[in-house]
């Protein structure tokens, strides 16, 4: 592979300090030569410790590190990442991830043995949960992305995703005016256009949940937000229809025999009300959206 870098992992944060500490250990503890590796750190202005757990964690381990600063969002931050990335892939952590030891380097391998792919997600595994929302939003996108092959529904969002750069660049970037979510959503959309595939990928990677009712509607409403500016940017980028209540609770209800035979734990029968209670939340954030949207018209 060379004496250069190869990937770049890309860490967008704020106001993490309670997680973050887990997902820069998982990356320090990674089997991927650590001279083909670097870590570019975007800080959304965190005022909390974040920083400082950060800076604590990676002092004395070698592993070349750049720290950006931002308030623009994350299509900003994330094209910040693009910009000055030295990598030819780009691995996106967030800070409530944990990675396997072997997570870079299978991510890695797996793109450099399929050039025609652009991006490619890791499937989620289950971890550790202590409440039962947490618990269930695991499950439910363990289930969702638990096969591996070309990806065409649905999203699959940046964390524990490689993407090539150079389909990045080619499908133009991330879009730095982007408010709120959907900047890789977008950039999905556009990766594909450009004659790139999207595939997920055999490496499994561990997410953190939000552990109460209210924190996981917090979440999604502000999902819901982003979702509006993406649906006025390009209305084919958002199936909206998938995302009335009504449909979500048929979609789930037949994810329950997979989801069962996962887990053996019948609390898996309550992921129909708890994608339902998720899709309100969605649905309620993206009419606030179109209304912020509409205020700036």
């Amino acid at each position: 592979m060379g004496d250069n870098v190869i990937v770049t992992i890309g860490l967008c944060v704020r106001n993490a300090e309670n997680t973050v500490g887990q997902a820069i250990d998982s990356i320090l503890n990674q089997d991927f030569p650590r001279e083909k590796m670097e870590l570019i750190v975007v800080d959304g202005r965190s005022t909390d410790a974040t920083l400082a757990v950060i800076k604590s964690r990676l002092k004395g381990s070698g592993l070349k590190t750049r720290i950006f600063h931002e308030n623009m969002g994350l299509g900003y931050a994330r094209q910040l990442v693009i910009d000055n990335a030295e990598g030819k892939f780009i691995i996106w952590v967030d800070a409530d991830m944990i990675l396997p030891k072997n997570f870079v380097t299978k991510q890695v391998t797996f793109m450099e043995e399929n050039p025609k792919i652009g991006i490619a997600k890791g499937r989620y595994g289950l971890h550790e949960k202590k409440s039962l929302v947490a618990m269930l939003e695991d499950v439910e996108f363990a289930v969702s992305f638990r096969h591996k092959g070309e990806a065409n529904s649905p999203a699959l969002g940046a964390s524990g995703c490689i993407y090539r750069v150079e389909a990045v660049k080619q499908a133009g970037g991330f879009d730095p005016y982007m408010r709120g979510v959907g900047e890789d959503q977008d950039v999905e959309n556009r990766v594909r256009l450009a004659g790139w595939l999207l595939y997920v990928s055999p490496a499994i990677f561990y997410e953190k949940r939000r552990e109460t009712w209210k924190s996981l509607w917090s979440e999604y409403f502000w999902h819901g937000v982003g979702a509006a500016y993406l649906f006025k940017k390009n209305r084919r980028a958002i199936k909206i229809i998938r995302m009335l209540p009504p449909v979500a609770l048929f979609i789930e209800v037949l994810r329950i025999p997979t989801a069962y035979k996962l887990t053996g734990s019948f609390a898996v029968f309550l992921l129909p009300f708890h994608y339902v209670f998720k899709r309100i939340a969605w649905m309620l954030g993206f009419i606030k959206g179109k209304i912020l949207i509409s205020g700036l018209s």
